[in-house]
């Protein structure tokens, strides 16, 4: 079988291949702790449901606008000046199948061969593979002074004369940081003036804690909708935890987004009718149950940083938004890969490599599941790896001895 260049040099998705190994062990009666997956465990508004099920009941199932329903784009477009205080046409929003497709579809149509996409590391896994497929180059830019907020003088030494965008994820997954507005104004303002594309990838958008309010990049340009290079993508599966629904959208330029329709006709030809119905009812229904999951994932946040606090050498950031965490664990192993796998092999916990977020000796642990996988997937990874933990530990109804340290 003869297998194109482009797709053996795009990497396996390791959230996925974990997914599917953690599946496969609970399918075996295995009690595994999944600290592994993005995905809250809340149900779908209510409001979703029953958009969703209006289609159903009618069979009203059949194509939509490649663009996406009209009465969804509306729901974005107040969502858009709700939330950023930006009021946008409806040829200004192209709704896709999740904020990946939202991202490729940028990607798709501003990158040509070899010009360069700045990702800021700890970065999301899919990023240098989406860049790899648009033919781009990724550039990965690492903070100097250690933390996993960016600066400008380590991104500026990186632009080059093929820099075509940087994307920017704040809240950050892996890392749970928030970006200070001093930075989303300056790399605004940078990539206004050199003329390149900030894709703000703005999916965690209002999952932030502490008092803390999200920071709209619109806030910082001068330039309105058809002339600034800030691009913007939002969707539904990390604001109200609707993943499997698949919706996703982006704000930008007519012209924009009448080069990502013509992509996104030759490829998935439009969303999902049913789901865009789902998105339309979360956007238009009672939003306490957004308030309701950040209050629920804040809680978790607090219980994981103190359950880490127990653990010897292990340095953790303490996350400022999202879901996820990224403590150091390169006082065990400067491996991440092995020490995942070390992990699921012996204590059934999925966590995923900070190498593959360009963070290598971390790893990603995420807290949106329940506060009791929380506790004990901390507790079992004390046990593998911490020698001052208990040597011995009941995993489901085994007793286990430790024997390794």
């Amino acid at each position: 079988m003869s297998i194109s260049q482009l797709a053996r040099s795009i990497q396996e998705s390791p959230t996925l291949k974990l997914n599917e190994e953690a599946r496969i062990l609970r399918a075996k009666g295995e009690p595994v702790i999944h600290l592994g997956i993005g995905e809250p465990k809340n149900k779908a508004p209510i409001t979703a449901i029953l958009g969703s099920a209006a289609k159903l009941k009618y069979g009203d199932v059949k194509y939509a606008p490649t663009d996406g329903l009209p009465s969804l784009k509306k729901a974005i477009i107040r969502y858009t000046e709700e939330n950023y205080g930006r009021l946008v046409a409806p040829e200004n929003v192209i709704v896709s199948t999740g904020a990946k497709q939202s991202l490729y579809n940028v990607l798709l149509s501003i990158v040509d061969p070899q010009d360069e996409v700045i990702l800021l590391a700890p970065y999301w896994v899919s990023y240098p593979e989406m860049v790899k497929l648009a033919y781009g180059v990724p550039v990965v830019v690492t903070p100097e002074d250690g933390t996993f907020h960016p600066r400008m003088e380590d991104i500026e030494r990186a632009v080059s004369s093929y820099t075509k965008a940087i994307i920017v994820n704040s809240p950050n997954n892996p890392s749970g940081i928030v970006f200070s507005e001093e930075f989303i104004a300056e790399i605004v303002d940078f990539c206004e003036r050199r003329g390149i594309y900030v894709v703000m990838d703005d999916i965690y958008q209002k999952l932030v804690f502490d008092g803390r309010q999200p920071t709209p990049a619109y806030r910082y340009t001068q330039k309105d909708i058809e002339d600034t290079r800030v691009i913007v993508v939002n969707g539904v599966s990390k604001l109200y935890g609707m993943t499997g629904f698949r919706i996703g959208w982006t704000i930008a330029s007519r012209r924009m987004v009448e080069v990502m329709n013509n992509i996104q006709a030759q490829t998935t030809s439009c969303p999902s009718v049913v789901s865009q119905a789902a998105a339309e009812g979360a956007l238009t229904g009672v939003q306490s149950v957004v308030e309701n999951l950040r209050l629920t994932i804040q809680n978790n946040r607090d219980v994981l940083i103190q359950e880490m606090r127990g653990f010897t050498d292990v340095r953790v950031t303490r996350p400022e938004g999202t879901f996820y965490c990224l403590p150091d664990f390169r006082a065990y192993s400067n491996d991440s890969v092995e020490l995942a796998n070390f992990l699921l092999k012996k204590a059934l916990v999925v966590t995923v490599p900070g190498k593959q977020f360009g963070m290598e000796g971390h790893l990603r642990l995420s807290y949106s599941g329940s506060t009791k996988d929380v506790i004990e997937g901390i507790e079992r990874m004390k046990w593998a790896l911490d020698p001052n933990a208990p040597n011995e530990i009941y995993i489901g109804d085994r007793k286990l001895i430790r024997d390794w340290l």
